[in-house]
C-alpha cells in the first residue's frame, strides 16, 4: 500500500513538477537563442579601418561593449590600418559571410572608388551595409604657434605663402575637408597624408604641419588642453562641445559643409536572420543613453536611421557628391 502523501510531500511534488515543466518549456527557447548566436557564438571581430586614436578607433570602443552587451557575445576590436581603410575593407570583404567579421569604417569608403583606379574589392558588391552609427563634424585647428588667428588669415597667408595642412591618408575626410576648402575659399594648400588621424594630429601638434581638418571626437581633448587652437567647424551649426568655434560659414567661406561618419558593414552574401540580428543589436547599442551622450560630447549626432536600407541610401549619396568634388579638384592618389 502506497502511503499517504504528506503536505510537505504534496509541495515537493508541486516543486518538481514545475521545475519539470519549465525545464520542457523553456528547452525551445534556448535552443532559438542559441541559434540565434552569430557565428555560433563564436567572438566577433570588428575591424576597424584606421590606427588607434583616430576618430572610427574611438567610436568602435564606444559601441563594442555595448554590442557585445546586446548580442552577449565578445566582440574585439582590431586596428587594420593603411591605404585609406582598403586594408580592413579588403579583409572584411575576403571573410566569410557569418557575422563574425565587421568592418567599422569613417568616410573614405565612400570616396574610394572615385579615387582609386582599382580597389581590392566591388565597393558595390562586396559588403552589406548594416547601420551608418553617427556623424561627425572636422574642426580646422592649427599648431598653437601658428601665427593666423581666424580662417580669414589662413586664406591670407595661402596666398602670399606656401602652406600646408595635414590628413589621415588620401582620399579621407580631412583631405577632401581642405580639397573643398581650397575650391571655395580661392587657396592652393599643400597635402600632407599620413596613416590615420593619430599620427597626422601628432605632427601638427609637434609643429611639424600647421593645419589639419581634424575629426572634432579625437581632437577634443587636445583642443581642451591647449595643444591645439581650433578655428573653424565644418559643419552647417555650432558644435555643443565647441559652442565658441565659428562654423567654417560663419568664419568667411560660404557654402562649406563637411561631416564624417562611421558605418559598419558585413561580407556580403550574409543571412537575412543574421543580418537582422546584427542591425538590431547596433540600434540597441545606439539608444544606449552613455552612447548618445558620448557621441554629443564629441560633437557628433547618432545618425537619423541607424537601418541597413537607409545607410545604403546615405552612402551611395555621399559616393556621387565626393565624385564631383574629386573630378573638379583632380584629386588622384600621388
Amino acid at each position: 500500500m502506497n502511503p499517504i502523501p504528506t503536505s510537505a510531500d504534496a509541495r515537493l511534488s508541486r516543486r518538481t513538477l514545475i521545475t519539470l515543466t519549465g525545464a520542457a518549456m523553456a528547452a525551445p527557447w534556448i535552443g532559438a537563442h542559441a541559434q540565434n548566436k552569430i557565428a555560433g557564438g563564436r567572438p566577433i571581430t570588428l575591424i576597424v579601418s584606421y590606427p588607434p586614436g583616430g576618430g572610427a578607433d574611438l567610436m568602435a570602443r564606444t559601441i563594442a561593449p555595448r554590442l557585445e552587451a546586446a548580442l552577449g557575445q565578445t566582440v574585439v576590436v582590431e586596428n587594420k590600418a593603411g591605404a585609406s581603410g582598403q586594408v580592413a575593407a579588403g579583409l572584411v570583404a575576403r571573410a566569410a559571410p557569418d557575422g563574425s567579421t565587421l568592418l567599422l569604417d569613417a568616410s573614405s569608403f565612400a570616396v574610394n572608388p572615385s579615387l582609386f583606379s582599382k580597389l581590392p574589392y566591388d565597393t558595390a558588391t562586396a559588403f552589406t551595409p548594416l547601420a551608418v552609427l553617427a556623424t561627425f563634424p572636422n574642426v580646422l585647428v592649427c599648431t598653437p604657434g601658428f601665427e593666423a588667428r581666424s580662417v580669414k588669415d589662413v586664406i591670407r597667408l595661402a596666398k602670399a605663402q606656401s602652406l600646408s595642412y595635414a590628413s589621415s591618408g588620401n582620399g579621407s575626410a580631412q583631405h577632401l575637408a581642405g580639397a573643398l576648402f581650397e575650391q571655395l575659399a580661392g587657396v592652393s594648400l599643400s597635402h600632407v597624408p599620413y596613416r590615420g588621424g593619430g599620427p597626422a594630429m601628432n605632427d601638427v601638434m609637434g609643429g611639424q604641419v600647421p593645419l589639419f581638418f581634424a575629426n572634432v571626437a579625437s581632437s577634443l581633448g587636445n583642443i581642451t588642453a591647449g595643444r591645439l587652437r581650433p578655428l573653424a567647424v565644418t559643419s552647417a551649426l555650432r558644435v555643443r562641445s565647441l559652442p565658441d568655434v565659428p562654423t567654417m560659414a560663419e568664419a568667411g567661406v560660404p557654402g562649406y559643409e563637411v561631416l564624417e561618419w562611421n558605418p559598419i558593414m558585413a561580407p556580403a552574401g550574409i543571412d537575412a536572420g543574421v543580418k537582422a540580428t546584427l542591425v538590431a543589436a547596433i540600434r540597441k547599442a545606439l539608444d544606449d543613453a552613455e552612447v548618445l551622450g558620448r557621441i554629443r560630447q564629441l560633437g557628433g549626432d547618432v545618425f537619423a536611421d541607424a537601418s541597413q536600407k537607409s545607410a545604403g541610401q546615405f552612402i551611395a549619396a555621399q559616393q556621387a557628391q565626393w565624385a564631383k568634388v574629386i573630378k573638379a579638384r583632380n584629386i588622384t592618389t600621388g
